[in-house]
């Protein structure tokens, strides 16, 4: 440990991504990245906008992005906020929203960078275990509390929460701020933006990395009641007053305009989760029911470790979290047809 380092930062253990990979002939299942390309329009339009303007800083209000938005979601200008892909969101909103005396709730099995955050800004926090079946029971957050949030459909199960059950929650909980991280919400589940309108205190985020095929732009956005858009504002001007480049703000308007191929592309993805959630059951796996472009998937006879050490070795990447209660599953993220059909051989052959 460096002396030159902050006290500040001594002790934390910062969120680990899965991992990545330059290597040609892997089949890269590990990091819930769409397998389609982003639109041809987006594209198109990268390569436009790759010019002489790239001297000059980009909008700090993303105008056009957040029309974009606007037009796709129906919500006017001043409830969205745009940010350096979702994580940055979160990170504005986790300082601007819920560091308060209560500590925030959250699943004890979610998105892991939620107690990095937690840790970096000095957050406390408490853990609401998941039921039997890994799902969310609101009715477990009715305690006090400096704020909630959860994903939705939850990372790492792939399991969504009903819309009248997150009004149900909104219902009861109405002096915290209800964060709703639908980083997934497009390949299944019910998203709360349409009771935005109805609570103050409901913030929901997106992200332009999964189903729109945008994961190397980083773009990410926040819809809320103006009060709490205001806070995240906030914050970006004391931290960062160009979060999204020209380019990612060009790409990211183009590729939520582009709804028909955002649809085909969303839809393949979907199909091919089912496909691999039978085929993968038909081997014995128990596969948690997925509204996400991944699987959550554990064999009875088999050490998910060591599943994980032999796909890899095949060229095959799955990821593994070696944490309570999960640590005999696998994340399998839906690839292409031809990727998944590959998955499938493979552990065939493991088991034969």
């Amino acid at each position: 440990m460096n002396k030159f380092w902050s006290e500040s930062i001594r002790g934390l253990a910062p969120y680990v991504p899965g991992e990545q990979s330059n290597a040609a002939d892997l089949i890269k299942l590990n990091t819930n990245e769409n397998p389609y390309p982003p639109s041809p329009q987006v594209l198109s339009a990268l390569r436009q906008a790759a010019g002489v303007d790239l001297r000059l800083y980009p909008d700090p209000d993303s105008f056009e992005l957040k029309h974009a938005i606007r037009d796709v979601y129906g919500a006017p200008v001043e409830q969205i906020f745009v940010g350096n892909g979702s994580d940055e969101v979160l990170a504005h909103a986790f300082l601007g929203l819920l560091k308060h005396p209560l500590p925030i709730l959250l699943p004890d099995i979610t998105y892991s960078f939620y107690p990095v955050y937690c840790a970096l800004y000095d957050i406390q926090y408490a853990k609401v275990p998941l039921d039997r079946d890994m799902q969310i029971r609101v009715d477990d957050y009715r305690q006090p509390n400096g704020g909630i949030i959860f994903a939705n459909p939850n990372a790492p199960t792939g399991i969504g929460i009903a819309l009248a059950e997150i009004r149900r929650l909104l219902d009861f909980n109405t002096d915290s701020v209800v964060i709703v991280d639908e980083a997934y919400i497009d390949f299944g589940g019910e998203s709360a933006l349409a009771l935005i309108a109805e609570y103050p205190n409901l913030l929901v985020i997106q992200t332009l990395s999964k189903s729109r095929s945008l994961a190397g732009l980083r773009v990410g956005f926040a819809l809320g009641q103006p009060g709490l858009i205001a806070a995240l504002e906030q914050v970006k001007g004391c931290f960062n007053s160009y979060p999204l480049d020209r380019l990612a703000n060009i790409g990211a308007a183009v590729a939520l305009r582009d709804r028909e191929y955002f649809e085909r592309t969303r839809t393949q993805v979907i199909n091919t989760r089912e496909w691999l959630r039978a085929e993968l059951e038909k081997l014995g796996f128990d596969v948690l029911p997925s509204q996400a472009n991944f699987l959550f998937a554990r064999h009875p006879q088999r050490d998910a470790a060591q599943l994980h050490k032999e796909l890899r070795a095949r060229n095959i990447m799955v990821r593994y979290f070696a944490k309570p209660r999960i640590d005999q599953f696998l994340r399998i993220t839906v690839g292409t047809d031809d990727e998944c059909r590959a998955l499938i051989t493979a552990l065939r052959q493991i088991e034969s």
